[in-house]
């Protein structure tokens, strides 16, 4: 498998019946699991929003909970470091993205220490996207 940076937008389609959702399947038997540590939070945000939204039901959302659990059983989780939190605020400066965009993308650059050529970035955000294409990664929109 290759290994790959998976967004929290990329993910949550993984854990709710979305309409991307297949695309998302297929990758997942392609690319193994790099997430940055806050992403378990973004994703359970994203739960929480779809259940006031309407569009998912408590038992989907349980459902959801615990697909989420059995994938961070596999996946490999980024920790925050000072190095890491200076990159993001690097990347601030170089690219028009919201802060917890800039903390995605500086997980990603800390987990090819820089290496970016072809290493896969997968989202479904093309504004972070559009910000690691420039840094040089191989994007993946789902």
């Amino acid at each position: 498998m290759i290994p790959a940076f998976w967004d929290t937008s990329a993910l949550v389609p993984l854990c709710v019946q979305q309409r991307p959702s297949q695309a998302v399947q297929q990758l997942l038997k392609q690319h193994e699991i790099t997430v940055w540590w806050g992403t378990p939070v973004e994703i359970r945000s994203a739960f929480e929003r779809l259940v006031r939204m309407g569009q998912l039901t408590i038992q989907e959302h349980a459902a959801a909970g615990v697909r989420l659990e059995m994938l961070r059983r596999g996946w490999r989780e980024l920790q925050p470091t000072e190095a890491l939190r200076t990159q993001a605020e690097s990347l601030l400066m170089r690219y028009p993205l919201r802060a917890a965009d800039a903390l995605q993308l500086a997980a990603a650059w800390t987990w090819c220490s820089g290496e970016t050529q072809n290493r896969v970035f997968i989202s479904g955000d093309t504004q972070l996207l559009e910000a690691a294409q420039k840094a040089g990664f191989q994007v993946v929109m789902v």
